[in-house]
């Protein structure tokens, strides 16, 4: 548990942030509050009897005071292709771990470019997109690998009943098909390729009670980024049922709606996980409710293993390969039911 060890939180107030904040309470850290509206920090440090520091990603000197103190910050303010590279310099100067929930491509490539070297030269842990895309992804894919050294694909299905984007996501993917040229994503052949084209529409055989669903193929999320980085598979695809889809391009889909008390939406959602080397396939399956609360006790857990030595390397890596990934996702089963099949 926490241990009463304080956790700075960039990004608190937002959607994701307030899950991250009440989760660390739970696990017994203190969660030091930051980000760039010292308006809506000093509302929720009101709410909530915390400490709040404002800081700017352009100031690096308020993010060096945000974090002094504390034993490891949580980046939860996107776009990550904004905020990611000043926090974790912030996070290098004060020495302390860096973890972020990025779900963007270009964001978390970045990352593993740019601070690959200097992370690993000095010992530091960075891990971007510990979140629902790209760290739990890479978690299920590298348990279903077991003993696999290699596989020859790795396919992520996602099944969600819904997808009601915050003002957060829908910020995230302007930068995204900006960077992009308006184009799309996919991992193949080893190496991330830009295309132009529209995704391809098949049906994917998710598991009973789910079953077959028609899904966008091709709707490339950050696993192309986590799973690769240490997993040798040259064909990495990810798949979104197509209602979901729709929603979260649709420029008037609302923001989540709370249902329970603990702010959780009525989305759920199935992750299954298929990878495959000649013949044989393997597979995980999860599921859980809410994404974006779901986060949450991910990225917790992930710092939680960081700050107690509960890993498996240094430098920027991801949550597959600096943790135990069954174990992890075990840990995880207050929030998630895991299947795993071989």
């Amino acid at each position: 548990m926490g241990s009463g060890l304080t956790v700075a939180v960039f990004g608190a107030y937002g959607h994701t942030g307030r899950f991250v904040v009440a989760q660390l309470r739970d696990r017994g850290f203190i969660p030091l509050l930051s980000g760039r509206d010292a308006d809506k920090l000093r509302a929720l440090a009101s709410e909530s009897g915390l400490d709040a520091r404002p800081a700017s990603v352009d100031d690096p000197a308020s993010l060096d005071r945000a974090l002094a103190g504390a034993a490891a910050v949580i980046n939860c303010a996107g776009p990550f292709a904004t905020t990611a590279a000043p926090v974790i310099e912030a996070a290098l100067r004060v020495g302390i771990p860096y973890v972020d929930v990025a779900a963007e491509i270009e964001a978390n490539a970045d990352t593993f470019t740019h601070f690959t070297d200097r992370a690993r030269a000095t010992g530091a842990v960075i891990v971007p997109a510990m979140a629902f895309y790209g760290g739990f992804g890479d978690l299920l894919a590298t348990a279903a690998m077991g003993d696999w050294t290699a596989a020859d694909e790795a396919h992520i299905a996602y099944g969600l009943s819904s997808w009601q984007p915050t003002a957060g996501t829908r910020t995230a993917g302007a930068v995204s098909r900006q960077r992009r040229g308006g184009g799309r994503v996919v991992y193949t052949n080893g190496r991330l390729e830009h295309r132009h084209d529209s995704p391809p529409t098949l049906e994917w055989p998710f598991p009973d009670p789910m079953g077959p669903r028609a899904v966008i193929g091709e709707f490339t999320m950050a696993d192309v980024v986590t799973i690769p980085s240490h997993l040798s598979i040259p064909e990495v695809r990810t798949y979104m049922t197509v209602e979901a889809a729709r929603e979260v391009s649709a420029p008037d889909t609302p923001t989540p709606t709370a249902i329970d008390a603990l702010g959780r939406s009525a989305q759920t959602f199935l992750v299954d996980v298929v990878v495959r080397s000649g013949d044989t396939e393997r597979r995980a399956v999860a599921r859980g409710q809410d994404i974006y609360a779901v986060t949450a006790p991910l990225v917790v857990e992930a710092v939680d293993r960081i700050l107690t030595g509960r890993t498996r390397t240094v430098g920027v890596a991801s949550a597959g390969e600096i943790f135990d990934a069954p174990d992890f996702l075990r840990a995880l089963s207050p929030h998630v039911t895991l299947e795993q099949y071989s």
